[in-house]
C-alpha cells in the first residue's frame, strides 16, 4: 500500500517533531509546510500547535498560512487541529483578550474556571466519552485515556459539533468535528497505542 499523504503546518510556535516522528512511524509521507505557498488544498493536513492562541494565529498570518487552510477546510479535504491547533478553528479564544479563530466551526475557546482541589493547566491522563462510531475514534472505545496539557477548553456552538467530551473541573469538548475539519484538544502524539490508531484513523479518512 501507498504511503499516505499528509502535510504539516508550521505556525513556527512549537516544536512539530512528536507529531513528525509519531506520521513517520505509521510510514506517512510527511511534508512540512511553513508559508502559505507550500500549501496544497489537496492534501490531508494537520495542524498542530502549543502555547498561546494568539501567538499561534499570529504566526499563521505572518506565514501567509491562514488562506491555504480554509482553502483545505473549503475543499473538503481532512483537516485535523491539534491542542491550540483545535483551539484555532473555532471563531475566538479569550486568552490574551478577544482574539479571532479561523472559524471552521462556530463556537469559542475560554479558560478554565478556577476550583478547590484542581490545579490549572490540565496536565495529564483522562478518559474521553463519545457515541456512535466516528471515524476518527474507530477501534478506540469509550472511557479510553489520552494526554492533555491545557488551560483553556472549546465550547462548540452547536453540541453536534462536539465529537468526545472530558471531564475536568467542568465537562468540555475534547475533540470536535464540523464536516472534514475534526480537532482534538489531547495530544495524540503522546499518548502511545491509543494516540497512534487516533492518527492512522484521520489517515485513512
Amino acid at each position: 500500500m501507498n504511503p499516505q499523504k499528509v502535510q504539516l503546518i508550521d505556525a513556527g510556535t512549537g516544536n512539530l517533531q512528536s507529531v513528525y516522528n509519531a506520521l513517520n512511524n505509521l510510514n506517512a509521507e510527511i511534508r512540512l509546510v511553513a508559508s502559505g505557498l507550500e500549501c496544497r488544498k489537496d492534501e490531508k493536513t494537520i495542524l498542530p500547535g502549543v502555547g498561546a492562541f494568539r501567538r499561534f494565529m499570529e504566526g499563521l498570518v505572518e506565514r501567509d498560512l491562514m488562506e491555504g487552510i480554509l482553502e483545505i477546510a473549503q475543499d473538503g479535504t481532512p483537516l485535523l487541529g491539534i491542542c491550540v491547533g483545535m483551539q484555532a478553528m473555532l471563531d475566538s479564544s479569550e486568552e490574551m483578550g478577544d482574539t479571532p479563530g479561523l472559524g471552521l466551526i462556530p463556537g469559542v475557546v475560554k479558560r478554565f474556571p478556577e476550583k478547590k482541589g484542581y490545579t490549572i493547566p490540565h496536565t495529564g491522563w483522562n478518559d474521553i466519552t463519545f457515541s456512535g462510531s466516528p471515524a476518527l475514534l474507530k477501534d478506540i472505545t469509550p472511557g479510553s485515556y489520552f494526554y492533555f496539557n491545557h488551560s483553556y477548553f472549546c465550547q462548540p456552538s452547536n453540541p453536534v459539533n462536539s465529537l468526545a467530551r472530558t471531564e475536568y473541573i467542568l465537562e468540555f469538548s475534547s475533540a470536535v468535528i464540523c464536516g472534514n475539519c475534526c480537532g482534538v484538544q489531547f495530544h495524540p502524539e503522546k499518548s502511545q497505542n491509543l494516540g497512534r490508531q487516533l492518527i492512522a484513523n484521520f489517515l485513512s479518512m
